[in-house]
C-alpha cells in the first residue's frame, strides 16, 4: 500500500476530505446515518482518494465543522501512560484504591470504560463542562482510534476525556460519574485517515485562563505502555459494534493536584499529524 495521508471532516454540508491544505466535497449528507455509513464502508479510503482524484477543490469553513461522529459508541482506555497510573494512585490513596491502578497498569487486561453515546459529543469550539458537585477537575488530552465494524483501525482523531478527578479518588467504583456526564467528551476536529500507524507523534495540552497561560504539558505517543491494536482486541472481546466505535487511549498529561478548570477556560488539544481540538469550559 502506498503512503497516504488525508483528513477526514464531517461539517454542516456533510463530509470533506483535506489533502496538502486542499478542501474536497466527499458527500453532501451531513446527517448521523449518512456519517455512520461512510466510516462503515470498507471502501472508505478508496472513497477519499476518488474524492481528491476526481473533484475540484471546494470552498470550506470551520464554522461549519461538527463532532466526526454519528452514531458510533465512544470508549476510553485508562492508565496507560505512567504518569496517570501515578495520578490515579495519588488521588485514590486516602479511599484505599491506589493499589487498583498499580495492578492495572502492569496487568496483562487493560481498563477499558464507557465514556459517550455519540450524540452526547462535543465538536470542536463548543462548550465541555465540568460537573456541579466536583471540585477537582481537567481535561484528559488523548489519541483517539476510529474503529469500523470489523474491528480494524481506519483513522485517529483527538479526544478530550473531561474528568472529575475528586470523584474517582473518592472511590474507584464512583469512575464513571466522574467521566460520564454531559458536555465530557469532545473529539475533533477531523479524522487522519492515514496508511501509517500515529506512534510517535507528540501531543500537547495548553490550558488558558482570561487570556493568560494557566498550564501547558505534552507527551509523546511512543510512552504508551500497550499498543493500539491490544486496547481494540480487548475492546471487541464478546462486543460487536455495527457502526463502528470511537476508543480514547488514555493520557499522558495530567495538571498538577493544585490545578482545577474554572468556567471560561479554554482547552487546546494537539497532536501532531492529526490537527488541533480547541474547546472551552462552558
Amino acid at each position: 500500500m502506498s503512503d497516504y495521508n488525508v483528513k477526514l471532516y464531517r461539517t454542516t454540508r456533510g463530509g470533506f476530505v483535506e489533502e496538502e491544505g486542499r478542501f474536497y466535497q466527499l458527500s453532501a449528507l451531513a446527517s448521523a446515518e449518512a456519517w455512520d455509513n461512510l466510516l462503515c464502508d470498507i471502501n472508505l479510503e478508496a472513497r477519499a482518494r476518488a474524492a481528491v482524484n476526481e473533484n475540484s477543490a471546494a470552498n470550506f469553513d470551520l464554522e461549519t465543522v461538527l463532532p466526526p461522529v454519528g452514531s458510533q459508541e465512544v470508549w476510553a482506555a485508562g492508565v496507560t501512560y505512567y504518569r496517570s497510573r501515578k495520578a490515579r494512585m495519588e488521588e485514590s490513596k486516602d479511599a484505599g484504591g491506589g493499589d487498583f491502578y498499580d495492578r492495572v497498569y502492569t496487568a496483562e487486561r487493560p481498563e477499558l470504560f464507557f465514556k459517550a453515546a455519540g450524540w452526547r459529543v462535543v465538536g470542536p469550539g463548543n462548550g465541555v463542562r465540568i460537573r456541579s458537585d466536583a471540585k477537582w477537575s481537567v481535561p484528559e488530552p488523548e489519541l483517539t482510534l476510529v474503529i469500523n465494524s470489523a474491528g480494524k483501525i481506519v483513522g485517529y482523531t483527538i479526544g478530550n476525556d473531561m474528568s472529575s478527578r475528586d470523584i474517582e479518588g473518592e472511590n474507584p467504583l464512583y469512575l464513571p460519574q466522574a467521566k460520564v456526564y454531559d458536555g465530557s467528551c469532545a473529539l475533533g476536529p477531523c479524522i487522519l485517515l492515514s496508511s501509517q500507524p500515529l506512534t510517535e507523534s507528540i501531543i500537547r495540552l495548553e490550558i488558558v485562563r482570561r487570556g493568560a497561560p494557566a498550564f501547558s504539558g505534552s507527551t509523546s505517543i511512543s510512552e504508551l505502555k500497550r499498543s493500539p491494536q491490544q486496547l481494540v482486541e480487548f475492546l471487541f472481546r464478546d462486543q460487536s459494534f455495527p457502526r463502528g466505535v470511537f476508543l480514547m487511549t488514555g493520557t499522558g498529561i495530567v495538571p498538577g493536584d493544585d490545578f482545577t478548570l474554572q468556567h471560561g477556560d479554554a482547552i487546546r488539544i494537539g497532536i501532531d499529524g492529526i490537527g488541533v481540538l480547541e474547546n472551552h469550559v462552558a
